[in-house]
């Protein structure tokens, strides 16, 4: 499901993250882990629908804040109110690089909201990228002003 929990089920994640096992919270994670893009609640929710699974649209709101809340999906803000969720998988990193004494720092990936507003505004997937940052650390501008 996540990165490290490769061979780990719906219902050992659930256990992991001490979520009480419901038909409804193993289906939404199920959909989520089997779709390549995020999902916002009403395409869940009729997914739901089409495997005969009952829930209600409020029940696939709550679950996905609280996968959200205890780490295991990521929401994405679309624009006009509208949210779509992923499953949290490897941890996408970017460095940070010292023009003046070559340190680098590593950051999470600010692109992934980006990434996400293009999936769903022009329908492109599998989107990469390359971003390089570079700049001068605190400790060179502290230097520097000496």
């Amino acid at each position: 499901m996540r990165i490290g929990d490769k061979n780990m089920d719906g219902e050992s994640l659930l256990r992991k993250y001490c979520i009480k096992i419901t038909k409804a919270r193993t289906a939404i994670l199920g959909i989520l882990e089997s779709s390549p893009a995020s999902l916002d609640a009403e395409e869940i929710f009729n997914i739901c629908q089409m495997k005969n699974i009952q829930i209600d649209l409020s029940t696939v709101y709550r679950t996905l804040e609280l996968f959200e809340t205890k780490g295991i999906a990521e929401k994405f803000d679309l624009g006009s109110g509208k949210y779509s969720y992923v499953l949290r998988r490897e941890v996408h990193k970017h460095l940070l690089l010292c023009k003046l004494c070559h340190k680098e720092v590593e950051i999470d990936c600010p692109m992934k909201q980006i990434e996400e507003l293009i999936k769903t505004r022009t329908g492109f997937s599998s989107i990469e990228h390359e971003l390089k940052i570079e700049g001068i650390c605190e400790e060179c501008k502290s230097k520097k002003k000496l």
